[in-house]
């Protein structure tokens, strides 16, 4: 089998569905599975999967077991020699998937390939970034980011100096939406189990770097993404107080620091 494709979600049957109908309307050509693995999986999911969607591989969890449990089950069940990872909140569009699919396929120093991401109103999201440092989480969670040297440090961050429209070797890529062989996954590794959520991404990436690969932010596949951004809603102090999902994502950011403290940055030679 040439393609696994490998679908997390998480309590969204309705962007669930429109991810799988657009994937299923653009795999032709390339022999493939497609498997969803859903997180906290309500009644009304079950029922979609079972009569909408009864060709699909679906794995429910009962509890909110987080992307990298979702992700290792869905791996640990494919057979394809390529993987295709998406979150269910992606849109295919046509020749996405068989763009992406050529571009890994033919070039083996390739590790992990991520598409141009765009929101609903076709404005570009920015999908692939350089490697955290610790201000970049200060700046990104305090009303320091608006001032204008933290603003031209996010500028750095977010590669707003790159022209999104060329293919790009960059430091990561946001895991909604990647292409990688299977070949490299088992020199690297699955998503460290360590990360609940966030940061599982940038160190994923950082390992394929660390193991001889490249990881490329290839525009010439393009993908709808909702990211409902729920780690930053309501404002700083509010999100600091209540949000559960700034604890994760400022949690995650420790342990990241913590993994990689005083080692240097994988050479990209």
């Amino acid at each position: 089998m040439e393609l696994s494709v490998i679908i997390t979600s998480y309590r969204n049957p309705d962007l669930l569905k429109v991810c799988l109908n657009s994937v299923k309307e653009n795999l032709k050509g390339i022999s493939h599975e497609i498997i969803v693995a859903d997180s906290a999986t309500e009644e009304r999911t079950e029922m979609m999967m079972r009569e909408e969607f009864a060709d699909v591989r679906f794995f429910p969890f009962e509890k909110n077991v987080g992307f990298q449990a979702l992700l290792k089950k869905g791996l640990d069940e494919s057979k394809g020699e390529y993987l295709l990872l998406l979150n269910g909140d992606i849109l295919v569009k046509p020749d996405s998937i068989e763009n992406l699919y050529k571009y890994v396929s033919e070039n083996p120093s390739v590790g992990i390939a991520g598409p141009k991401l765009l929101n609903f109103n076709e404005t570009l999201q920015y999908s692939c970034f350089r490697f955290y440092k610790p201000m970049t989480i200060v700046y990104r969670r305090t009303f320091l980011g608006k001032m204008g040297f933290a603003q031209k440090h996010l500028d750095w961050f977010l590669m707003k100096d790159k022209d999104h429209k060329d293919v790009l070797e960059v430091d990561w890529i946001m895991g909604s939406a990647l292409m990688l062989s299977r070949k490299a996954l088992e020199k690297v590794g699955y998503l460290d189990p360590r990360f609940f959520m966030y940061m599982e991404d940038v160190d994923w990436c950082r390992r394929f770097w660390e193991n001889g690969y490249k990881v490329v932010y290839y525009p010439k596949a393009v993908m709808h993404h909702y990211h409902g951004k729920g780690s930053a809603k309501k404002g700083v102090i509010y999100s600091l107080l209540f949000n559960r999902l700034t604890w994760i994502h400022i949690s995650s950011a420790v342990k990241y620091f913590k993994k990689y403290w005083k080692k240097p940055l994988p050479s990209k030679n």
